[in-house]
């Protein structure tokens, strides 16, 4: 096979995203939202890998920023639109693609590449570790209830059209973001994506709602979600379907969840994407009935490993030399000394003994604060070499909120 590998020209994007649809299975996407998908693609980051005259393979990146431990903001690649023809699977068309993007970034300002991946298994091997988690549910507000905290009655709820609520919606969510790491800056174009509502992607809920929360004329929160009509003999059994919440005080968010277990005609509000933490753990008052499930997310790949451990601080003192394996980024191998505060990290390349043996991928799962390296270790991908070594760097690496991803890409 003959194949060759190039960056995605204007003319060539129809069938450079009608191959990504075909290699997922799917139908095509309602023109609006593939509209903005064009628009949203970085032509000069995007990689298309041709055989003969016809596409085969896709990858591309978006230019985002994230939060890290520490609250920085970090220049970080989103590895997306990722496919490989049906027909060229095991034929080196998806290494050549990670080979070409991660030389790219590590030529460029950003550290770390991050994605969301249809089948973990596949990026592991490219030096991807599971960094963040997604909480799912589907709460039935038939049999528990939202705790009333002191001041909710004190908010005012009014539903505004989606476009009409963008601004305020992105006001809210830009202070938010920069609190919880792993969430992403809404970059210029962004804000549009929770505004598609194609009726042909819907799954037979209605319009999508926006409802704000507001507190003297401000507004302090926001939620946007559908219904799914779902009617028996019995009556009503009505879905609420969220799309996403976000609030910026606590008495807000148990206001805007009051709200929304108690939609008339409604028995269960749905959610696939909240943080393992989220405070509706603890507003719930029987969390057994929230159904609760979590899977992956966010996964993380240090592309130049010095400099990402830098952009953060650590929760605890650390002074650790790691001995770092990477065979797909050979220049991050080797030894590293991280020493690090609240304050600040330095992160060198050392020949003095390492403390800690470990792969650039239980990095990557380590890094922004979720997963822990005591965790890792005790599933036998961390080697602890100097005794209270890994008490310390897991310490260290440990957040006081976990990460969260807030929106795919």
């Amino acid at each position: 096979m003959t194949t060759e590998l190039r960056v995605l020209e204007q003319d060539d994007w129809e069938e450079f995203y009608g191959r990504l649809e075909r290699a997922f299975g799917g139908p095509a996407e309602p023109p609006e939202e593939r509209a903005l998908w064009r628009e949203l693609t970085e032509l000069e980051r995007s990689l298309a890998v041709w055989d003969g005259g016809e596409i085969v393979g896709t990858a591309g990146a978006f230019s985002f920023r994230m939060t890290v431990p520490g609250g920085a903001s970090l220049p970080a690649a989103g590895v997306t639109m990722v496919s490989v023809q049906p027909t060229h699977r095991r034929r080196g068309v998806l290494t050549s693609m990670m080979r070409r993007q991660l030389d790219d970034v590590r030529e460029g300002p950003e550290p770390v590449a991050v994605l969301t991946a249809s089948e973990p298994a596949i990026y592991g091997r490219f030096g991807y570790g599971m960094g963040t988690l997604q909480l799912r549910a589907n709460v039935d507000t038939t049999r528990t209830a939202v705790r009333a905290l002191p001041g909710v009655d004190d908010v005012r709820m009014r539903l505004v059209p989606l476009e009409a609520a963008s601004e305020a919606c992105e006001a809210v969510y830009a202070r938010v973001a920069p609190t919880r790491p792993g969430m992403l800056a809404r970059q210029p174009g962004w804000e549009r994506v929770p505004l598609l509502d194609a009726p042909g992607s819907r799954d037979g809920a209605g319009e999508r709602l926006c409802v704000v929360a507001e507190v003297d004329g401000e507004v302090r929160g926001y939620a946007r979600y559908s219904v799914k009509l779902s009617w028996s003999s019995f009556g009503p059994d009505n879905i609420v379907k969220l799309s996403d919440v976000e609030a910026l005080d606590p008495v807000v968010y148990a206001a805007l969840w009051r709200y929304l277990s108690s939609i008339d005609l409604t028995s269960r509000v749905a959610f696939y994407n909240r943080p393992v933490d989220d405070p509706l753990l603890h507003l719930l008052t029987d969390v057994r009935r929230g159904e609760l499930a979590v899977r992956d997310s966010l996964h993380v790949r240090l592309v130049n490993l010095g400099e990402a451990l830098e952009a953060r601080t650590y929760t605890a003192p650390v002074d650790v030399v790691l001995e770092v394996e990477d065979g797909f980024c050979p220049w991050n191998a080797g030894r590293w000394r991280l020493s690090g505060d609240a304050k600040g990290a330095t992160c060198e390349r050392t020949t003095d003994a390492a403390d800690l043996a470990l792969s650039v991928k239980e990095l990557g799962a380590a890094y922004l604060g979720g997963p822990t390296l005591r965790g890792q270790a005790d599933a036998g991908l961390v080697t602890e070499l100097r005794p209270g070594a890994l008490a310390e760097a897991s310490r260290a690496f440990r957040g006081d909120v976990q990460p969260w991803l807030s929106h795919g890409f």
